[in-house]
């Protein structure tokens, strides 16, 4: 029980209480204390009125006034004359004297206390003002001992009010928690195990109802993180079965592109000079599809293999995307230019790069087309100390706001109708893969630029 939230409210509410009640305990047991005290010269004065009415009293008159007053004699001082009004023997000297003429309030609470726990009987002095204007002062003598007693019961009356106010609000809080506080978090713990047993079950979420504005800001954070974690478990299960049927068909690809490459030896055996000059790029093309579908196959489409860096002109591999890109422009007004010095060398996967710079130009040709407006595209390459640097730019319309948002997330980061939004997420880890980074450097109205870098560390050798 003392484990639970609801079992230690409970138990601290009793503490807290009980301190409560013992901070209380004490002025009141010695405002008990004065009130006692004041009585008993009360009584005395009253007992000594009888004197002031007959001069002649008996002995047993007497002792019966001061027994019934609680003390052994009573003085009384008017106009300046202390007088002994009732007396009888006293058995012991007076230990202490009490005066209760405007005593201040720690002295009260010095003198309970110092009385509370003094077990002894002695005998005391209690000097007072009297009641009605009845002269001076008034003075008696009385035994501690019943005051003490007195007092304990008191004390003990307070204590067992204190013990049952205590389990009464520790009973009523702990109703209260448990309605209030633990109730509705073992719903939401409830939820929780519920939602993890089937994450893929859209009812298994939770829908905020708590009262408790703290509750309700954790069940909205709550369900929060359960919807994106089961559109995360739909993507990955889209993505899982993509992987596979992206295998089946790359496995009969190859199969078909490996009859097509046998076609284009004899392709290029022909005689004829535009075949000659168009069938080397049909067989790169081929081979290029040949390779990414055993990439595909080898690795389940999860991850690119790594790059095998070798000396390339880049000039080269920039002029057959352009060719590629310029042909499926079709007649579309559309420019492309090049700007790569004839000697730069990069060190680089020829067909990952190819890879990477095709992707930037067909995305870039493919947002001019959807405009159906003229447009123009251009490949810059240059090189510093540390970096070769490649940048891809066209006066396309520029990237929408959710392209921005997910520019290299898989399936969000799509810029046309029917795009899977692959493109960006494929060059940037390719160009990954080659220890450089692919950047967005501007896009706007007035069109789109990336950037790639690539580290020239390792160049040597």
């Amino acid at each position: 029980m003392f484990r639970t939230l609801s079992g230690r409210f409970l138990v601290l509410t009793v503490i807290f209480v009980m301190l409560a009640e013992v901070m209380i305990f004490v002025p009141s047991i010695a405002r008990f204390r004065q009130d006692y005290l004041m009585n008993r010269l009360e009584r005395a004065q009253i007992a000594s009125l009888s004197l002031e009415a007959d001069d002649m009293i008996t002995p047993e008159l007497e002792a019966e006034l001061l027994k019934n007053a609680g003390v052994f004699n009573v003085v009384l001082r008017r106009n300046e004359v202390r007088q002994l009004a009732l007396s009888s023997p006293i058995p012991a000297p007076i230990e202490a004297t009490f005066d209760m003429r405007g005593t201040p309030g720690w002295m009260l609470i010095r003198d309970a206390m110092n009385t509370l726990f003094n077990p002894g009987n002695p005998i005391i002095r209690v000097i007072g003002n009297p009641v009605q204007d009845g002269g001076l002062l008034i003075e008696v003598t009385m035994e501690q001992g019943p005051l003490r007693a007195a007092m304990i019961d008191y004390g003990l009356n307070i204590l067992a009010l204190s013990a049952v106010i205590s389990v009464m609000t520790a009973s009523l809080l702990f109703f209260a928690v448990q309605m209030l506080l633990v109730k509705p978090i073992k719903g939401v713990v409830r939820h929780m195990q519920s939602f993890a047993q089937a994450p893929e079950d859209a009812r298994r979420i939770i829908e905020p109802s708590a009262g408790v504005t703290e509750l309700y800001e954790a069940e909205m954070a709550l369900h929060d993180l359960q919807t994106q974690l089961a559109a995360a478990l739909k993507q990955r299960e889209r993505l899982a079965q993509l992987g596979e049927g992206v295998a089946k068909v790359s496995h009969d690809l190859r199969n078909i592109l490996t009859s097509a490459q046998l076609f284009t030896d004899r392709i290029e055996a022909s005689e004829d000079p535009i075949v000659k000059r168009m069938a080397p790029k049909l067989v790169n093309s081929i081979t290029r599809a040949v390779h990414l579908c055993e990439s595909t196959l080898a690795f389940g489409g999860a991850k690119e293999p790594p790059p095998r860096l070798e000396r390339i002109r880049l000039a080269e591999v920039v002029a057959e995307v352009i060719d590629s890109e310029r042909l499926a422009a079709g007649d579309h007004d559309l420019s492309f230019s090049e700007d790569i010095p004839a000697d730069l060398i990069v060190r680089a996967d020829a067909e990952q790069l190819y890879r990477v710079i095709g992707n930037l130009v067909r995305n870039a040709r493919q947002a001019i087309v959807a405009t159906g407006e003229s447009g123009e595209i251009s490949v810059h390459a240059h090189e510093d100390e540390d970096h070769w640097w490649i940048t891809v730019a066209d006066t396309g319309p520029g990237l929408p706001p959710k392209a921005r948002e997910h520019l290299f997330q898989a399936f969000q980061g799509g810029t046309r109708k029917g795009g899977a939004g692959l493109g960006l997420v494929i060059a940037a880890e390719l160009v990954r893969g080659h220890g450089g980074r692919l950047e967005l450097g501007r896009t706007d109205e007035t069109g789109t630029v990336f950037a790639i870098c690539l580290p020239k560390a390792g160049m040597a050798g």
